[in-house]
């Protein structure tokens, strides 16, 4: 496939991947790709699951899981998860690029604060929970939305780990840090920033989340320089919780335009795994799909184009090319 056309199958897609397309592949003017996001949610994905909330304020009747699924014996043999539920649902919505205006006008925050509780506890929706991946997503969703969510940027810097990640695990006693739980975590703490600035706290434990990849140069285990695990290079749409070199480098490409810096060169390895992957064609495939319930699909099949990971890898690239000047 020729670059244009590669262009222009990107374009032929949902307005929540079009616009970042407009924006960051093919630099439109923003009066065009800040129309198109506009209409997020208005058609397309982001319309779709606006309609699926409930009355409650609530996707699935849930908080984290859909409501009353530990109760059914049933769910308990299902291969993964559903994806259905208010957290996840919120997330899409905000990394798609939705306004929040519509969720701030029927009271969404208000709404989750009155129904929603955590299945962890029964802990309250807007205080977050014990789960790291969880709360980063809150975090960034209540900042997203305008709710109060400064305890849970306050939990970060509390339960930051001696080696600078976090662990999902550390309320089981867990004391070395998840890559997983890390780059979760580093998206949470990257979108306080992003929106209030952070503090001087929340600030010196992002950067030092990300100094924790960086020496293991996003893949490597730093005791005997060994890949962590073959889930680094298995690339997939939507992310969910899983971490690989991927959705690490879009984090540090969004930190590197925060924070007006260049690309580190201890990404270089994860930059070839990711440029390694492209097709002949110029895309990217679908890797396995994490399994579980979803109220649609927006992405293919594994073992197909993505046009959502042909976006995130082309960005990446182009990132590190244009600051490093490094091309292959």
């Amino acid at each position: 496939m020729a670059a244009d056309d590669v262009d222009a199958w990107l374009l032929a897609t949902d307005p929540a991947l079009r616009w970042q397309v407009e924006r960051d592949l093919l630099g439109a003017p923003p009066q065009q790709w800040q129309a198109t996001r506009r209409r997020v949610v208005l058609e397309g994905f982001g319309a779709r699951l606006l309609g699926l909330q409930g009355e409650d304020g609530m996707w699935a009747g849930g908080a984290y899981f859909p409501g009353g699924f530990f109760e059914d014996p049933a769910n308990q043999d299902l291969p993964g998860q559903p994806w259905t539920a208010t957290t996840w649902s919120l997330t899409a919505l905000r990394e798609w690029g939705a306004d929040p205006a519509p969720l701030q006008e029927n009271g969404t925050v208000e709404r989750l604060a009155r129904t929603a509780r955590w299945e962890y506890d029964d802990l309250p929706y807007w205080g977050g929970e014990v789960d790291c991946c969880i709360n980063a997503m809150t975090l960034a969703n209540g900042l997203w939305l305008g709710a109060e969510v400064g305890a849970i940027a306050d939990w970060f810097v509390e339960h930051q780990l001696e080696d600078g990640g976090w662990n999902c695990d550390w309320v089981e006693g867990a004391e070395r840090s998840s890559f997983h739980s890390t780059v979760n975590a580093l998206g949470g703490l990257l979108a306080l920033e992003e929106t209030t600035g952070g503090t001087a706290a929340t600030r010196a434990a992002r950067r030092r989340g990300e100094e924790y990849l960086l020496r293991r140069r996003l893949h490597r285990r730093l005791s005997t320089g060994e890949s962590v695990g073959p889930f680094v290079d298995r690339f997939r749409y939507p992310f969910r919780w899983a971490y690989s070199v991927l959705r690490a480098l879009e984090h540090l490409r969004r930190a590197s335009a925060l924070d007006g810096t260049r690309p580190d060169a201890r990404a270089a390895e994860a930059v070839e795994m990711v440029r390694a992957a492209r097709q002949a064609d110029g895309t990217w495939l679908q890797g396995p799909v994490l399994p579980g319930a979803v109220w649609f699909e927006v992405d293919v099949p594994e073992g197909e184009p993505s046009p959502w990971l042909t976006l995130h890898a082309r960005r990446v690239l182009d990132w590190w090319e244009a600051g490093t000047g490094r091309r292959r």
